[in-house]
């Protein structure tokens, strides 16, 4: 139980990191790569059969993308809802 819920914080960080990220915020770029650094270890449960593990692997491409280059915003926006809505839902 308490692993789910490490998981979710993970996604409602990268989730926090998008949001900094559409608002135009001055985001830290190890702060960029350590949230999709998690996230991409955690798209490896896709493996254990786990389908929304697909998402996590996607974030992390974007957010890694959003390293090098200026991505258009609806591209920051659906992950960041998709990555609140699983860290929400793993809290209850």
């Amino acid at each position: 139980m308490v692993l789910v819920k490490i998981l979710g914080l993970i996604d409602l960080s990268a989730a926090v990191a998008f949001l900094m990220l559409t608002f135009g915020f001055d985001v830290a770029i190890p702060f960029l790569l350590f949230a999709g650094g998690l996230l991409l270890v955690k798209s490896f449960f896709i493996l254990g059969g786990d389908i929304l593990s697909v998402v996590d692997l996607f974030s992390a491409i974007i957010l890694y993308l959003s390293v090098f280059f200026s991505l258009p915003i609806i591209f920051l926006w659906i992950p960041a809802f998709l990555l609140l809505a699983k860290g929400f839902v793993s809290f209850f």
